[in-house]
């Protein structure tokens, strides 16, 4: 599982990370409230959004965090799920294109 090589989060690692680079942190932190800041979207859509983007990028502090805050804001676990579902078959479509690349360079040979 992703606990064996992944760390936990704590604010020890937090406050190293701000350390070594600051203004980057702190822009970074900035640019993150801004996104999730109320918006034309509701926000629990963008924490839909952020949970299925999450997954596409495979980052389990997303998935746990913006499943958290999805639920917060009133995803039920079926709009979670659907989400995720979403995600998947982006990702999978995206495979699907792509193999037309394959496909040409095989009837370039």
């Amino acid at each position: 599982m992703a606990t064996d090589v992944l760390p936990q989060p704590t604010p020890d690692l937090a406050a190293r990370r701000k350390k070594l680079a600051p203004d980057v942190q702190d822009a970074f932190t900035a640019f993150s409230e801004r996104v999730f800041a109320e918006g034309a979207p509701p926000d629990k859509t963008k924490q839909l959004i952020a949970v299925a983007v999450a997954h596409v990028t495979q980052c389990p502090y997303c998935i746990r965090g913006h499943t958290k805050a999805a639920l917060r804001h009133g995803a039920t676990p079926e709009e979670l799920t659907e989400a995720i579902w979403v995600a998947a078959e982006m990702r999978a479509g995206a495979a699907y294109a792509h193999s037309l690349i394959a496909l040409q360079a095989i009837a370039d040979v």
